[in-house]
């Protein structure tokens, strides 16, 4: 499983909306996308 797979499978188990999850986490809504997208890297 990719990392945006898992983002994308935890994140609705959690039952948030990617805005959600963005507001938690304090990125973007479009970061979460393209994460999920494997459309671009988590950088920590």
């Amino acid at each position: 499983m990719k990392l945006g797979e898992k983002i994308l499978t935890l994140r609705k188990q959690r039952g948030l909306s990617q805005e959600e999850f963005a507001n938690q986490i304090t990125v973007s809504r479009q970061a979460v996308s393209k994460w999920e997208l494997n459309e671009t890297s988590v950088i920590a």
